[in-house]
């Protein structure tokens, strides 16, 4: 069984095209001090970065974590916290809505979703429970449940949608070999339309 898991003091949000983002996030099987303070500097990083939602690999964490607050605001709304969730059940509806995204700079376009889910998690002391979310809060919480499968919003856009973020992805990309001084591990480029990509 994993230990605790291990994170730095310090988070801040963890930007595309980073590997981090595509890396495998481990089942948390320890429910510790550690975790509640994991747990609790997410949440710190969310509201400072004005976010509805954020993951655990958002934070350079990989592994199964996430938290959200609908109203984005604290002391509003309600706070919670999914430990190894899964999605149970997809509604037949769908429907298209905008979407940002604390690893993008909260570059926003539509994307395609159920409208309503079955989900099932542990809470921060590790008990089993379950819910069901319809309409913004079902959005946010596939958004978020997404990064712990390594998909990212970009991968679920029309090309028309994605398209519209061309060129903020491409200058994500541009910062990320300068910041590291590595090649980009992804691109859009190919995928975009020759207007953009040039």
């Amino acid at each position: 069984a994993a230990g605790p898991v291990e994170f730095d003091s310090n988070l801040s949000i963890v930007l595309y095209p980073d590997p981090k983002l595509r890396a495998r996030n481990i089942r948390i099987n320890s429910f510790d001090d550690n975790l509640k303070k994991l747990v609790d500097e997410m949440l710190d990083v969310m509201y400072r970065t004005d976010g509805v939602g954020l993951s655990a690999p958002q934070v350079g964490v990989n592994a199964r974590l996430m938290v959200f607050n609908p109203e984005g605001e604290r002391g509003k709304g309600k706070e919670y916290v999914f430990v190894n969730p899964m999605i149970v059940k997809f509604g037949k509806e769908r429907e298209a809505d905008r979407e940002g995204c604390l690893s993008f700079y909260s570059a926003q376009a539509d994307v395609e979703r159920p409208i309503s889910i079955r989900v099932e998690a542990q809470d921060i002391n590790g008990k089993k429970f379950g819910t069901t979310f319809r309409g913004w809060t079902a959005r946010i919480f596939q958004h978020e449940y997404d990064h712990l499968e390594g998909v990212l919003y970009i991968d679920r856009m029309t090309p028309k949608a994605l398209n519209s973020i061309g060129k903020e992805l491409l200058n994500l990309e541009e910062e990320f070999e300068k910041r590291t001084g590595t090649p980009r591990p992804e691109s859009v480029k190919d995928k975009l339309l020759s207007s953009v990509a040039s």
